[in-house]
């Protein structure tokens, strides 16, 4: 398989953001073959000729290169042994997964959460096909949510969680509310956001299971600004963009919910998925971590976001080393990545990675100091993952 395929736009697109089904797909529903990759490339060479004036430039074929002569810095393994925090059941194949393992091993990854978002045979099925790995892998379920929006909800969904738990998860997620109401895997609740108290008895089931929670509210706020020219990051909003979605909770709306959520239930463990998406407020979010010791945020997905502010980017992780955890929710790539690790560990300047973030904007490594680093790579996910006990 071409794990190069199976990256974190493709997967959501195939998802949809509601999970996944008992199987999987074929590879094709991730990526064109190679025959038709070239095709497409022949179409877009031809089509760049036709439309080579500045004059007629489309931003989303906007791809800079640097001319600048800087060092550029190759890491191929991580400098500390890594949990990936977020990650997701991307290879479907015990060939695939076994790839997968052997691509942990070259750039050092330790251990992966798989966030499959399911219940029920879906997620056993899942859980059975990475079983071969238990060591290097890791099982968190999602919720059923049947019957939100009648009398009663609860129970059930509380009877599958203790299911789920008892096959093999460890904890659930990824739960997502972009604004509009609970999504877990195929499983939705439109208007029931993660404090309405309907919820309540879940959580706390969560906590007494001990099983933390990867809540992703929200979306980049990009995507909820208008798409003008005054939006830098259009090239990749417009695609997400939340923008035209009537009735939906805003970003900051979301994460005072996620707040909330976090304040009243002081007993079980929450992982805020790509910062809670205040990649572009990250003193905010740092409050936020303050006020809640028992939210955690993971820098999955993000990396491009941040990596634009390098020098506050790299004070916030100084600042709140502690409450960061590692994660890539981008498939399994190699370059993938090491992209995530130039980021992190080196201190190079304006370069691009448009291919694998879609922002057209440069990015720059932070530099985090080895103590650091040890903290985001592992040691706070080893931390959160031993207090389950």
């Amino acid at each position: 398989m071409n794990s190069q395929a199976l990256d974190r736009r493709s997967f959501l697109k195939w998802a949809n953001l509601a999970g996944l089904a008992a199987g999987f797909p074929s590879a094709s529903a991730f990526a064109l073959t190679t025959q038709d990759a070239k095709t497409k490339s022949h179409g877009n060479a031809s089509q760049t000729k036709k439309a080579a004036s500045p004059e007629t430039l489309l931003l989303k074929d906007y791809r800079p290169q640097s001319i600048y002569k800087i060092p550029v810095t190759e890491i191929a393994k991580a400098k500390f042994p890594i949990i990936d925090m977020h990650s997701h059941p991307y290879a479907k194949t015990a060939a695939e997964i076994d790839e997968w393992v052997r691509t942990m091993d070259e750039v050092g990854v330790e251990k992966t959460i798989i966030l499959t978002m399911s219940t029920g045979p879906a997620f056993d099925e899942i859980q059975r096909k990475y079983a071969k790995h238990p060591e290097r892998f890791e099982m968190w379920c999602g919720f059923d949510l049947a019957g939100y929006d009648k009398p009663g909800f609860g129970p059930a969904a509380i009877k599958e969680l203790e299911r789920c738990k008892q096959a093999g998860a460890r904890g659930v997620g990824e739960i997502h509310d972009k604004g509009k109401g609970l999504i877990s895997g195929k499983s939705k609740a439109p208007g029931m956001h993660p404090d309405d108290p309907r919820m309540d008895a879940v959580w706390q089931k969560c906590g007494e299971l001990r099983m933390p929670i990867s809540l992703h509210v929200a979306d980049p706020i990009w995507m909820y600004q208008k798409m003008d020219r005054h939006n830098d990051g259009l090239m990749n909003a417009y695609e997400w963009r939340l923008d035209n979605q009537p009735n939906i909770v805003g970003l900051s709306g979301m994460v005072d919910i996620l707040e909330r959520t976090a304040a009243k239930h002081r007993n079980t463990t929450f992982v805020a998925c790509h910062f809670a998406n205040l990649d572009y407020d990250l003193a905010r979010l740092g409050e936020v971590l303050e006020r809640n010791p028992n939210l955690y945020a993971d820098i999955s997905a993000r990396y491009a976001e941040t990596a634009p502010i390098p020098r506050f980017a790299a004070a916030f992780y100084e600042k709140h080393a502690g409450r960061l955890v590692y994660g890539t929710d981008m498939g399994f790539d190699k370059a993938m990545y090491r992209v995530t690790f130039r980021i992190l560990e080196s201190l190079d300047e304006h370069f691009y990675e448009t291919d694998q973030f879609s922002y057209h904007w440069a990015l720059n490594g932070f530099g985090l100091s080895d103590a650091i680093l040890q903290q985001v790579y592992h040691d706070n996910a080893a931390k959160l993952l031993a207090s389950r006990g």
